[in-house]
């Protein structure tokens, strides 16, 4: 992960006092095992070109402490994606451009604008193209997206969902620093850390001057924020006000929740449940609620996930005939002999984040060996995508694949001449007419009864 600025013209050497950074040395720090190095590749009164880039320890961005990172996906892409985490790494190294505090004798030259092209990537987002050309080309820089050739060893798609930006344009150096610290963690599908009121200080501090005539600027402060409760803290002209008290479309999270749930409250047998990668427990605090169900089991393998469910699971506790999910750490790819022999089996948006070579295998130990009444399998449908205008990147940054609705049918046409299932589909969510729904699902039930 990476970001250089080249700048050219009457005074580029200038660039190195803004940065506080000397050309001839290479700074290099660690920061909790992760090393950011910066660097001029190019310094000169006409061009100066600096880079800084970040190579993280994925053993510490994966350990389970307050000091260090939630990665629940896979670590593959945060590795090496600029990201929510790059901007924390870099901060400090670029805290004197980013405050507008050289030695004295060169602030002057804070507000002075320069032509600059701006590199940055790889980026791993669900944005389409034509989403980040808007949020940058307001900002008065001509934007260039560069993608990188795939090449799987299965057909799956021709070109890398990774893709490389440069801005060119003529701004100031803390300016365009600026506006990169809050559009990178917009671009970014996963942020790191914990979000709260501080975090509004941040947006109103580094977006002063040019993120209020954004377009985009709900979009950016929805993206920034996350959480509604966050959202809400933010004072918000009368208008905006006005429009966010009317109705709003139902979620399609809530509606494909909704539609699991009332798919088992029509099964024969739903006594007991697995909720398989149950993660921060949305689902299954919902199946706690169904009448009849005896016992819910929350699978899930991550840790702090897990703990968030946790938290969960006690507030709904409060409520009247709420039945307690039953948590255990459990991976699909083991066999685990507790999740046998039950009624219900869910993998909601699960398949799609397993590496499609590894899903036999799992799909054999659920049919041959757990044996479930009946299994309920939800998918995105990758014909939808085009509604959301992402081109050819997936929905989340660890999606291994995504289905059109023929492939999801023809596979699990062949998982049930496998097995003795039988199956149906339904689509979840608003039914486009030539793309069908955004999200399908598929039941499928089992044909002989137990022994």
């Amino acid at each position: 992960m990476q970001l250089t600025l080249n700048t050219k013209g009457q005074n580029a050497s200038v660039m190195s006092y803004l940065l506080a950074k000397n050309p001839n040395n290479i700074y290099e720090r660690k920061q909790k095992g992760h090393y950011v190095r910066l660097f001029y590749s190019k310094f000169s009164e006409e061009e100066t070109e600096v880079t800084i880039f970040v190579t993280p320890d994925p053993i510490e961005l994966t350990k389970n402490s307050s000091s260090t990172y939630d990665i629940t996906h896979y670590i593959n892409d945060r590795e090496f994606a600029v990201s929510s985490i790059f901007c924390s790494f870099i901060r400090t190294a670029l805290g004197t451009a980013l405050n507008g505090q050289p030695a004295d004798e060169y602030k002057k030259w804070v507000d002075e604008p320069f032509d600059f092209q701006v590199d940055f990537g790889p980026i791993a987002s669900s944005l389409s193209d034509e989403t980040l050309y808007k949020l940058f080309t307001p900002l008065g820089f001509d934007v260039l997206i560069q993608e990188g050739e795939a090449n799987y060893q299965f057909e799956l798609k021709k070109r890398s969902t990774a893709r490389f930006i440069t801005l060119t344009g003529k701004t100031t150096l803390q300016r365009v620093l600026r506006q990169l610290f809050v559009l990178i963690p917009v671009i970014d599908d996963y942020k790191h850390y914990y979000i709260d009121e501080k975090e509004i200080e941040k947006l109103e501090r580094y977006g002063e001057g040019w993120l209020d005539d954004h377009p985009l600027k709900e979009m950016i402060l929805k993206q920034s924020l996350r959480f509604e409760e966050v959202y809400k803290l933010i004072d918000q002209p009368a208008k905006e006000k006005h429009k966010a008290e009317e109705p709003v479309k139902k979620r399609l999270n809530d509606m494909r929740y909704e539609k699991i749930i009332e798919t088992i409250e029509n099964l024969p047998k739903k006594e007991t449940i697995v909720d398989l990668g149950s993660g921060e427990g949305k689902l299954s605090v919902r199946l706690g609620f169904i009448e009849g169900v005896k016992q819910i089991l929350a699978a899930e393998p991550s840790q702090i996930a897990t703990k968030k469910a946790v938290e969960r699971f006690e507030k709904a506790a409060k409520k009247e005939s709420f039945l307690m999910p039953e948590r255990i750490w459990s991976s699909l790819f083991y066999y685990d002999e507790r999740l046998a022999g039950k009624d219900v089996m869910i993998l909601c948006e699960v398949i799609e984040h397993i590496d499609y070579e590894r899903l036999p295998k799992i799909m054999d130990t659920i049919f041959s060996e757990y044996k479930p009444e009946s299994l309920i399998i939800t998918t995105p449908n990758a014909e939808y995508n085009q509604v959301y205008e992402l081109g050819d990147s997936f929905r989340h940054t660890d999606h291994r694949f995504e289905l059109d609705r023929k492939q999801f049918q023809e596979w699990c046409a062949e998982r049930s001449r496998d097995y003795p299932y039988s199956f149906t589909f339904e689509g979840i969510g608003e039914i486009h007419e030539t793309l069908g729904a955004p999200t399908q699902l598929c039941l499928f039930t089992r044909k002989e009864e137990r022994a």
